[in-house]
């Protein structure tokens, strides 16, 4: 299942249960805030995209009016300027 920021947790090599706590959800997904907690346990960090989804209540953040945002823009992940630009210019040409 892809994570709230869209990248597919299953093909990541990071995703273990080890290294990571295991893989994402959507903003959507009951587990999410178990997730949340997890990863503050688990790294003393948590997601900030995926509280954000969570908030406002979207499954992924390319489905969110909002995007791009300063949540991702103060981030710096997944999403490279330059695709945050581009959500940008696209968003101002609806």
């Amino acid at each position: 299942m892809p994570a709230a920021c869209g990248i597919a947790c299953e093909v990541c090599g990071f995703r273990s249960e080890e290294i990571c706590g295991g893989g994402c959800v959507s903003g959507t997904d009951p587990k999410a805030p178990e997730r949340v907690e997890k990863l503050r346990k688990v790294f003393d960090w948590s997601c900030p995209i995926l509280e954000c989804a969570i908030k406002n209540k979207v499954d992924y953040c390319l489905k969110c009016e909002k995007l791009p945002c300063d949540v991702h823009s103060q981030a710096l992940f997944p999403y490279s300027e330059k695709f945050l630009e581009f959500c940008e210019r696209a968003k101002q040409k609806k």
